[in-house]
């Protein structure tokens, strides 16, 4: 089976280039199942509930989330009617929706779970490590393969993750920082892992943002509202190869796409 999954969509930008190629690029890649990460696609911060039910026509399987995911107030009530929907499992309990999903595709059942890390991230939410202990105990033997997409802010705890979790799942893949990563690499023990997917959304920009104001920000310390960038959009992400057998990855490669 091949998975495709995407980096984080941020505002028009990575919308408009991930409407226009995903089938492309699903046709090209010969993927069977598609994740993306979609906590920046309404204006650079948070989903809404039309944008997700957008992407959603496109066939998308799974929609991970991280920080951003309630920056739109109405994901707290439409989430928990859309289970292919995630936000970070180690939030509390009884927060709004789950943290992962089970969807059967081409006769394979796939897990798909998502964490936060702590480093550097508000909020500090509980340690992602042991929450992925639970999700993995309570699947036991009832899916083939499992995804992971660890929301983190610093390499380091992104890494150990890969570790951590190596041998014991398909993928473990990096989304937040927005820039991707040339370690793409399927570990001893057959779990596929890349740092960072990058963003789908505008490059010529400060990770998706408008760069006077960021600059302005860095520079002056002048505050200002932070623009979604707006120019042409780059897709990117990475395409596992999962043995369903064994659930681990055989490969891993990298996958960009420019808005033409």
């Amino acid at each position: 089976m091949k998975i495709l999954i995407i980096g984080d969509v941020v505002a028009r930008p990575g919308r408009r280039v991930l409407i226009d190629h995903l089938d492309e690029l699903r046709d090209d890649t010969g993927a069977d199942f598609t994740i993306v990460n979609i906590e920046n696609a309404a204006g650079g911060f948070g989903i809404t509930e039309k944008i997700f039910h957008e992407f959603l026509a496109l066939g998308i399987d799974v929609m991970t989330s991280g920080n951003h995911v309630w920056d739109k107030r109405e994901a707290l009530e439409f989430i928990q009617h859309q289970p292919n929907l995630l936000r970070p499992h180690n939030y509390p309990l009884g927060t709004p929706g789950s943290g992962w999903v089970v969807v059967e595709s081409c006769g394979v059942k796939v897990g798909v779970l998502n964490v936060m890390g702590q480093a550097f991230m508000h909020p500090v939410l509980d340690s992602p490590f042991e929450s992925v202990e639970g999700v993995l105990k309570e699947l036991g033997k009832e899916v083939d393969v499992i995804v992971v997409d660890f929301h983190a802010e610093t390499t380091s705890e992104k890494v150990a993750m890969g570790w951590h979790l190596d041998g014991r799942v398909a993928a473990v893949v990096g989304t937040h920082t927005h820039i991707p990563t040339a370690d793409e690499r399927v570990l001893p023990q057959g779990t596929a892992y890349i740092t960072d997917l990058g963003m789908t959304g505008c490059y010529d920009s400060v990770i998706g943002s408008d760069t006077t104001s960021v600059v302005n920000r860095m520079v002056h310390k002048i505050q200002s509202r932070l623009e979604p960038a707006t120019g042409p959009g780059s897709l990117c992400g990475v395409v596992v190869d999962v043995d369903t057998t064994s659930g681990r990855a055989t490969s891993i490669e990298r996958v960009r796409v420019e808005q033409r």
